[in-house]
């Protein structure tokens, strides 16, 4: 980096550097050419570049080279510019075409066919459409200006495409990159160096950005897409650990969504927007309550997202929205929408106010009527619907039963031999079932007759004891007089009924996002012994999560709605294959190419705008026990039994 004058600004002034190894075997660099400030060229473009460059570098020696090919007209002149300043200031050597070069540059051989091998096949397609994508993220860029190698920024790429294409441990991945798929080739790092422990070095360094990161990708993805960040959705989910974690100082035990209540847990809190980019993100103690997560979520919110965010619209669940939450969201200038988290009683529909009639994603009716209360000054507007209501009936009904089967059997013990009659046991088995079905504990009159217990030799003292149990139905109550309606609350004023209803489904926004974290992206359950390497793990899970919704969000523009899993189902079927044939020179032919895109595979590259494939070919002469080593048995006698 240094004063660029044409532009009074730093930036970056370019060499092409050239690697070669010296007589001790130590790799050493030099500077072929000087090429100056490149503004206005891109990192993908630059990386371009560089490998035309080295190809036909290597073409100038070894004419039997296919040169690589570019639409771009940037990388074009650039590559004929430098190319041409290598040649006149003699920095490389070039030869002339050898015979079997014919006119029109094609490259004809006579081949034998029965020495033809395919080998190193390897899965390409996810890993080059991820790379892509955080080229566009441009978080290589913001790691080296942050001081990171050029290996470092490599080996980081090549984790966080692995997270998102094949989410597992740092073993499994380490056994995964080397097998499978051709995520180093796409990224430059040098495959034979990947372990565990580096990958697990690489996660903590990546963690240790964390702020920055976060920061760069947020206003990335603004300035990227033209988000305003007019609406953020908080809402809160949590993972659980295998492991007793005895010495861990955030897992704790709590209420698990996947009602996991053995195991010890985390809470993740999230700011998402509605077009699924996280704002803010962090993890709390298992055992920490909903309303309480607020207060850091506001304190951090505001330097991660755009400035136009001055007067944005905080999206929460009832869990959250208390009193005091809602008044804290006010101080820090934005607006708020929640569902009530007490039932409406006393309210009354404005004057003149009629019902305005929507439908949900599944094409059913919902009633929305703006109403009035005494509480305060906010919009609340009342959401009916009938399908709601029909499970909500139902599931009341089922409740009902289970309830009042739970008495019964109280009631039965009363009078069977052996059976629990003291009345304070009696008491405690009606108090397990309240807690059991509190939605319908509170419709019901409970009366417990009682008298004096006989006293005997074993039990001189005895209590009271329960002598019936009757139960109703409380009057002038309906258990299902509420189902299917809920208050929606909002500071917003002005607002049609239709504005507000939108809003509030945009929530199912985060939904998705914790379902895609926690399921595609494999952040639960979590097997970390230490809490460093646990948010080292997190963090990793939210990076690649930022691939996957860069790449979904385009896609949802372009009408492809496919899920992640499915969508590297699909891009997988392109492979990178190398293959080994002989000429009539006894010359052994090496040959890497990626297979030609699928239909499907096609249409998403152009939904996203991305290249094919991350190279056309590489070809070189190589010896020939590369192809002995490829020789396989191709006659073979099968044998009955």
């Amino acid at each position: 980096m240094r004063p660029n004058p044409a532009i009074g600004f730093i930036s970056g002034y370019y060499r092409l550097v050239e690697s070669y190894r010296n007589s001790n075997d130590r790799v050493c660099h030099r500077t072929i050419l000087n090429v100056g400030f490149l503004d206005g060229v891109t990192a993908d473009q630059l990386n371009q570049i560089q490998k035309i460059l080295t190809v036909k570098a290597d073409n100038s020696s070894k004419p039997l080279f296919d040169l690589p090919e570019s639409d771009d007209p940037i990388i074009v002149r650039y590559v004929d510019e430098l190319y041409m300043r290598m040649v006149d200031e003699k920095k490389i050597d070039v030869l002339e075409k050898p015979q079997h070069i014919n006119k029109s540059g094609k490259d004809i051989q006579r081949i034998d066919i029965n020495s033809i091998r395919n080998k190193d096949v390897r899965e390409i397609g996810s890993e080059w459409m991820a790379y892509q994508a955080l080229g566009q993220l441009q978080l290589a860029g913001l790691l080296k200006y942050r001081g990171w190698s050029e290996s470092e920024v490599q080996l980081a790429l090549t984790h966080i495409i692995s997270r998102a294409v094949y989410p597992a441990s740092e073993l499994e991945t380490t056994r995964w990159i080397k097998e499978n798929p051709a995520v180093c080739e796409v990224t430059g790092y040098n495959v034979e160096s990947i372990n565990k422990d580096r990958l697990y070095g690489i996660s903590h360094r990546l963690y240790s950005e964390k702020e920055a990161i976060g920061h760069h990708l947020s206003r990335r993805t603004n300035e990227l897409f033209d988000i305003h960040d007019r609406i953020m959705i908080f809402d809160l989910s949590n993972t659980y650990f295998e492991g007793e974690k005895r010495a861990s100082k955030l897992a704790k035990h709590g209420r698990s969504k996947e009602k996991r209540t053995d195991a010890k847990l985390v809470v993740l809190a999230l700011v998402v927007n509605p077009e699924g980019f996280i704002k803010y993100f962090n993890v709390h103690q298992g055992n920490m309550s909903d309303p309480a997560t607020l207060e850091h979520m506001l304190y951090d919110l505001r330097i991660k997202t755009s400035d136009s965010a001055a007067r944005a619209l905080v999206v929460i669940d009832a869990g959250i929205a208390t009193e005091a939450n809602l008044a804290k969201i006010r101080e820090k200038g934005y607006d708020y929408l929640c569902v009530t988290r007490s039932e409406m009683k006393n309210y009354n529909v404005e004057a003149g106010q009629v019902s305005v009639e929507v439908t949900d994603n599944k094409k059913r009716k919902i009633a929305l009527c703006r109403v009035q209360t005494d509480r305060n000054t906010d919009y609340y507007l009342k959401v009916e619907s009938q399908s709601k209501a029909l499970k909500e009936r139902s599931m009341n009904e089922l409740f009902r039963v289970r309830y009042e089967l739970g008495l019964q059997k109280i009631s039965d013990s009363l009078t069977k031999k052996g059976g629990v009659k003291q009345l304070n046991k009696v008491h405690e088995r009606i108090g397990r079932l309240k807690q059991k079905y509190p939605s319908i504990h509170k419709y019901y009159d409970i009366l417990v007759d009682e008298a004096n217990g006989k006293s005997t030799k074993k039990k001189p003292d005895a209590g009271k004891i329960a002598t019936s149990l009757k139960w109703e139905i409380k009057q002038g109550e309906d258990i299902d007089a509420r189902s299917g309606i809920y208050f929606l609350r909002t500071s917003l004023n002005g607002e049609d009924e239709q504005t507000v209803w939108q809003c509030y489904n945009i929530i199912r926004e985060i939904e998705a996002t914790f379902r895609t974290l926690k399921t595609e992206l494999d952040l639960r359950p979590i097997y970390h012994k230490n809490d460093d390497s646990t948010m080292a793990h997190l963090h990793l899970g939210v990076l690649a999560y930022w691939v996957v919704n860069t790449i979904r969000f385009q896609l949802k523009q372009k009408k492809i709605n496919s899920q992640w899993k499915e969508l590297a189902r699909i891009m997988n079927t392109q492979k990178a294959v190398t293959t080994l044939a002989q000429n009539d020179s006894e010359q052994v032919i090496k040959i890497r190419r990626c297979t030609d895109p699928t239909i499907k595979v096609r249409q998403i590259y152009d939904a996203l705008n991305f290249r094919y494939a991350p190279f056309i070919k590489k070809k070189s002469v190589v010896h020939k026990s590369e192809l002995e080593d490829c020789q396989v048995v191709e006659q073979q006698e099968i044998r009955a039994g």
